[in-house]
């Protein structure tokens, strides 16, 4: 795909990953992480370039147990899931909408680093059990997005290869790292967060030429190599 002609102002792509991230904050602020998320996409639209815009598996509710592809209806559970398929309308008929999932990488906040903190600090952790997604590499996701921007606009789903629980994804953690600490496996029920997440969140592409990512495991070495 060739991309138009730079608009007013010399921008002629914009790659939009800024967003409110607190799923379950969004639930006692819903309002604000609106405005992040719906009108933060709306703002970076406006620039009037071809937008890559980051969405989430939890547009989806998880009552299906195959993989959820482009083409699946959208039943979003919690606040933050509302905001993320809102603006993904917000980015409007010239964007990419990349819908991931289980984001981690070797800075910020995020699961892994979490658990190689805690894994550290304690013997056991609990870890819920009964959620299913694909854990996804930030370094990899980003090196596709060169591929992303030959293919059509619309939605596309873009995570990593393989599938598994929190508490799988904990095991891996501390197993890679040679950190000696058990996971407890609990049911979200017993974690007892405000947001409801899906149960199932396997993203899958349908479309033609869709970007494929490696295996989560692949990208967990990565990560823990940047950590090191």
């Amino acid at each position: 795909m060739t991309l138009p002609p730079p608009p007013l102002g010399g921008v002629d792509l914009v790659l939009h990953a800024a967003a409110w991230t607190d799923v379950d904050g969004a639930e006692s602020e819903p309002q604000e992480a609106a405005a992040a998320n719906v009108g933060g996409t709306q703002h970076a639209a406006e620039l009037g370039a071809p937008l890559v815009a980051f969405s989430s598996d939890y547009v989806f509710d998880g009552a299906k147990r195959s993989p959820y592809v482009e083409s699946d209806a959208p039943n979003p559970q919690s606040a933050y899931g509302r905001t993320k398929l809102h603006g993904e309308a917000a980015a409007g008929e010239q964007a990419w909408i990349v819908r991931s999932s289980w984001l981690f990488g070797w800075t910020g906040t995020n699961f892994v680093r979490t658990m190689l903190r805690l894994g550290a600090e304690r013997d056991e952790v609990s870890v819920v059990d009964d959620q299913r997604g694909c854990p996804t590499y930030v370094g990899h996701l980003a090196a596709v997005v060169h591929e992303l921007v030959e293919l059509p606009y619309g939605v596309w789903h873009v995570a990593a290869g393989g599938d598994c629980t929190w508490a799988d994804f904990a095991e891996a953690i501390f197993d890679q790292a040679g950190i000696d600490c058990r996971v407890r496996r609990i049911s979200s029920a017993e974690l007892g967060r405000p947001a409801p997440r899906p149960a199932y969140s396997v993203l899958r592409s349908e479309r033609d030429g869709a970007p494929q990512l490696p295996h989560w495991r692949d990208g967990l070495r990565a990560c823990l190599a940047r950590l090191v």
